[in-house]
This record gives structure tokens, sequence and C-alpha cells, in this order.
């Protein structure tokens, strides 16, 4: 099980404008992120599943092209948003 609706809900509720605002790239990048640890942790254990490799090089890639439009948009937004969900870069 990837991610369960309360935790989406949860991930709404932070990093969104609104409790139904699951839309904005700041949400995408909290959703994105728990999928992608998720997936992370499943690799560790399950090597040679290269499908979900493909699935978790992808969502790596969308993240990305998310983190790059909010960074054109409004850098300090961007500073925050990695500074709280963790990430380098």
């Amino acid at each position: 099980m990837s991610i369960t609706k309360e935790r989406k809900a949860e991930l709404i509720k932070e990093y969104g404008d609104s409790d139904t605002d699951s839309g904005s790239p700041a949400v995408q990048v909290a959703i994105l992120t728990d999928r992608i640890l998720y997936l992370t942790d499943h690799m560790k254990t399950h090597k040679k599943d290269f499908a979900s490799r493909r699935g978790l090089l992808k969502m790596v890639g969308q993240r990305r092209h998310l983190l790059d439009y909010i960074k054109r948009r409004d850098d300090q937004a961007y500073r925050d948003l990695i500074a709280k969900l963790g990430l380098r870069r």
C-alpha cells in the first residue's frame, strides 16, 4: 500500500492552502515525496523489482519538474518547501 486516504488528507491539510487543495504544486510534491519514500524502502528489500524501480524514477522526475516550476515562480517558497520536506538541493 503506497499512501492511505488519511495520510493524503494530512499532507493536503499541511501543505495546501485549504483542506481541499490537492492540486497545488506544493501539495503534489509532498504527496510524491511520501510515495517516493515508501517505494525507496520497498526497493531495499525487493532489489529485482524493476517495474517498481521504473515507477520510482518516473515519480522522482515528476517531483523534480514540479520543484523547478515552484522555484521559477517563487524562490523563497521553494526553499521553504525543500527545508520542510527535508530534500537536498
